[in-house]
């Protein structure tokens, strides 16, 4: 690990590596957000910095073409995007191939998957020199700062290290709190690369895509969630009017038309009224259209609501519906009910917002009969998309405890848990058994002819075009028949 001795220059390089995105939802490429807000953030803390943020995805960048990158930039510091543990072993890619370059170069990683398992990371894996735990923007410039010689590693709070083989662990670091104080997203690092970032089966190849934080966290505690402990326990929200200002930056700077809020629970209610207002009084919402993803009881319980996000570009909402059994709910924490689940799906199409549900298998009580109840269920739902997922016990989840403490856990290839991997078995089922079950539910799905009629020549615009896409790339026809 290199110290700088207060050298100005330090040399920061972000990487987010070459990696294969979730087959279910088509082709895309989505902006490294997570890297881009930390970039914005240390440049602000100290101007002398040389920072550069590389893309391999948008630059067509393999793993031999990164080393030379890697090579010519000549980093002090590399900081691979490892935002989830399905890619985290990429990250430690990224690290075995700087340490390689360059023994001295310093190493970091952070996001949820890592602060969950931060020590075991820094044990296992020597290529790994410290551990970002929890928010990232203020520690990582402590960190910076200690690696320029202003202080000790010690003397950060919110870090795990290795010096001289001995691992340190500080204390937590308490959380911003106030998000509006953090700078734009550092889209300009990667601004030649904007016009590439696209979602095909949302808003098409040549739309530009943006994504957008509007706060961190969630008020509730679902088992299987793992933003709950990253963030605290704690839900701090953006206000509206620096939401509709990133909104706004995209789309005058970038030309950026689609927009994805990366909340796992945005909320609704008077803040989002507040949001549709500051977006149309901006003018852009007939060129825009934006998705969020919501809660099934917040959609009921503030179903006045819908009518303004879709005036103000909202089109598309996912909502957890997990499953359409009580009891199943209740394991999970979820803290709602099937009949409102239905509730929800038929207000969204009532107001013509494109509804896309979740749904989850594997559960501890799952059976041949309670996921064939599942597949009737969705069938009687009728979202227009369904997701559904294997239960995956991630790292840092009250679920994880669980399954580990139990012996549950049959597959411990970090690079499955994507959840399209059956994990573990249930009661009833083995994991082979789960995995077949969960092809089942994409082919009953995705497999009906009367489904893909029906999406085909819909009347809603945004369904048709979907699913004309996804007909075009054989979408249908891959999922009916995977694996």
């Amino acid at each position: 690990m290199r110290t700088t001795n207060g050298d100005p220059s330090l040399r920061i390089l972000f990487v987010e590596p070459p990696k294969v995105f979730w087959f279910v939802m088509g082709e895309y490429l989505p902006p490294p957000l997570g890297i881009l807000n930390l970039a914005a953030y240390l440049r602000r803390h100290d101007s002398n910095l040389d920072i550069e943020v590389l893309d391999c995805q948008a630059e067509g960048i393999d793993w031999r073409a990164l080393e030379g990158r890697i090579e010519a930039f000549g980093p002090d510091v590399v900081a691979p995007s490892s935002l989830t543990t399905c890619n985290a072993y990429r990250g430690l890619r990224i690290a075995e191939l700087a340490k390689k370059i360059n023994p001295d170069t310093t190493t970091i990683v952070g996001g949820q998957h890592y602060t969950a398992l931060a020590e075991e990371t820094l044990e296992i894996y020597p290529e790994i020199d410290v551990v970002v735990r929890g928010e990232g923007e203020q520690t990582l410039a402590e960190v910076i700062d200690a690696l320029k010689g202003n202080h000790n590693l010690s003397q950060v709070k919110g870090i795990s290290f290795r010096k001289n083989r001995t691992i340190t662990t500080t204390p937590d670091r308490p959380l911003i709190e106030n998000l509006d104080d953090l700078p734009l997203p550092g889209y300009d690092f990667v601004e030649k690369q904007m016009k590439k970032y696209h979602f095909s089966l949302m808003a098409g190849a040549n739309t530009p895509y943006a994504l957008i934080e509007a706060s961190r966290g969630c008020p509730h505690d679902c088992s299987f969630c793992s933003q709950c402990a990253f963030w605290q326990w704690q839900w701090r929200l953006k206000s509206p009017k620096r939401i509709a200002d990133e909104f706004e930056y995209c789309y005058t700077k970038f030309g950026t038309r689609f927009f994805w809020l990366t909340d796992d629970n945005f909320g609704l209610g008077p803040r989002t009224r507040e949001l549709c207002g500051e977006i149309q009084k901006r003018g852009i919402a007939d060129d825009i259209m934006w998705f969020m993803q919501a809660r099934c009881d917040d959609i009921v319980n503030q179903q006045d609501t819908l009518p303004l996000l879709r005036k103000s570009g909202l089109m598309w909402i996912l909502a957890g519906v997990e499953s359409h059994s009580p009891e199943i709910l209740k394991s999970f924490n979820k803290g709602i009910e099937p009949s409102m689940s239905k509730e929800a799906f038929r207000l969204l199409k009532l107001s013509d917002i494109f509804a896309q549900a979740t749904l989850i298998i594997g559960s501890r009580s799952d059976s041949h009969e309670t996921i064939r109840g599942l597949r009737a269920y969705v069938n009687d739902l009728d979202p227009d998309l369904a997701i559904f997922m294997a239960l995956t016990p991630f790292p840092g989840t009250a679920f994880y405890d669980e399954a580990k403490r139990n012996g549950w856990i049959e597959d411990t290839n970090w690079a499955h848990y994507d959840m399209a991997h059956a994990i573990m078995p249930t009661e009833h089922l083995t994991r082979a058994e789960v995995q077949e079950e969960l092809y089942h539910c994409f082919r009953g799905f995705y497999g009906s002819w009367n489904r893909r009629m029906t999406g085909l020549f819909s009347r809603n615009k945004l369904k048709r075009r979907t699913y004309r896409y996804m007909a075009r790339q054989g979408v249908l026809q891959a999922l009916r028949g995977m694996f």
